[in-house]
């Protein structure tokens, strides 16, 4: 049974179907934990607790309760998904807290600036970036958020 119960849980990450919660958004916030897909808290996912949530989901995008979801709904929840990245993204990078990023700090996000990025995608050393070593950039990080997509083995 508990095998079963793993295997639809697989089932319905590969499909897609695994759901996020409050404001999270699809694909590009944190998924949501397994405490929170089982809702009745037996160690068990079941497809009433996945429906559940998918219907929690539609009725928070739903804000008129009129069972279909309008661009205006859409594009309101979309904007304060992406408000909510912004204010994160933005407090991860204002490290002093005085509500404001400077020049520098954007640039050198991450400790990246121009000359460490030629220095990192210049494979052969001439001192700029073709068009050969960008495109192996983009498939390098094109394969790193597969990787990430992925279920992991443990």
């Amino acid at each position: 049974m508990k095998n079963l119960s793993l295997i639809a849980l697989a089932a319905a990450i590969a499909a897609g179907l695994f759901v996020t919660t409050g404001a999270e958004a699809r694909g590009g916030g944190e998924r949501a934990s397994f405490e929170t897909l089982d809702a009745d808290g037996d160690g068990l996912i079941t497809q009433a607790e996945l429906d559940a949530q998918r219907e929690a989901r539609f009725a928070a995008l739903d804000s008129d309760g009129n069972g279909q979801i309008t661009l205006e709904e859409f594009t309101a929840s979309a904007q304060m998904r992406s408000e909510e990245r912004a204010a994160r993204m933005f407090a991860r990078l204002d490290a002093d807290g005085d509500g404001a990023l400077s020049r520098d700090v954007l640039e050198m996000r991450g400790g990246r600036d121009g000359a460490s990025l030629i220095e990192r995608l210049d494979t052969d050393g001439d001192g700029a970036i073709s068009e050969a070593e960008f495109e192996e950039m983009k498939s390098r990080r094109a394969e790193m958020r597969e990787d990430r997509r992925r279920p992991s083995d443990n």
